[in-house]
């Protein structure tokens, strides 16, 4: 699974001080505070709608398990449901991250999703919130939901879409294939990470898995529709079968 290009180390944050610089120093300093506050104010929050869900939330559960005060998560945030929808969104952007990390030196299309759906199994099991918080999603914030899927895709796309300009991928739409591709990944992750708290995919399914992207990436379409039959190679396979 690919994603955005990847974020430089470094690119997020306060930009390094150089000795003596104390009016620098000073505001980098306060606007560093303010980052840290904020994130761990987001992180209590993933972890707070990923436990109870949306409606048994609080303001005040959000900023106990930060360790700051009521009011200062007003300084950064209007209401829940905007702490909400902040949280889908700084889950988006870290999971694209965490695939686009995980595909680097990938040297095929076939390999550069095997090595991205690694890391997207990867951050699932460390943050089983994703799933929670996006599927309360569809009922808290269906804007954001729809976002979080689109930008997913939207990123997607274009590698795809190289890959079947140089005859790597069989040529199709890759709108539909990223939107294939991605509810493969989501599926397998939540049986296998999400519903057994585990922390890998089993080796076996994902083997599998890769299998079945594989035909999905290159093989030549073999089935059609004939009646309620499906036929394959001249055989007659029945559907109940």
């Amino acid at each position: 699974m690919s994603a955005d290009n990847p974020i430089a180390p470094g690119a997020v944050g306060p930009p390094d001080l150089r000795h003596g610089d104390k009016a620098n120093s000073k505001g980098s300093t306060i606007k560093g505070k303010g980052q840290r506050t904020r994130r761990s104010l987001l992180d209590a929050a993933e972890e707070i709608f990923g436990a109870v869900g949306y409606h048994e939330a609080s303001i005040v559960k959000i900023t106990e398990l930060a360790g700051v005060a009521q009011g200062t998560f007003y300084l950064y945030f209007a209401s829940k449901q905007q702490v909400f929808d902040e949280v889908v969104s700084d889950l988006n952007q870290r999971v694209r991250h965490a695939m686009t990390e995980a595909a680097q030196g990938a040297t095929s299309r076939l390999e550069a999703e095997r090595l991205g759906f690694a890391g997207f199994f990867r951050f699932t099991a460390e943050h089983p919130a994703l799933y929670r918080v996006i599927r309360q999603a569809e009922f808290v914030s269906p804007r954001a939901l729809r976002n979080h899927y689109e930008t997913i895709v939207e990123n997607y796309i274009p590698f795809l879409r190289e890959a079947m300009d140089t005859g790597e991928v069989t040529l199709g739409d890759p709108m539909v294939l990223a939107w294939s591709l991605m509810a493969v990944g989501e599926a397998i992750g939540m049986r296998w990470i999400l519903w057994n708290e585990a922390q890998e995919v089993p080796p076996g399914v994902f083997e599998e898995m890769m299998k079945i992207i594989a035909r999905m990436l290159n093989a030549p379409a073999t089935f059609e529709l004939s009646g309620d039959a499906i036929l394959k190679s001249g055989t007659d396979v029945r559907s109940d079968q």
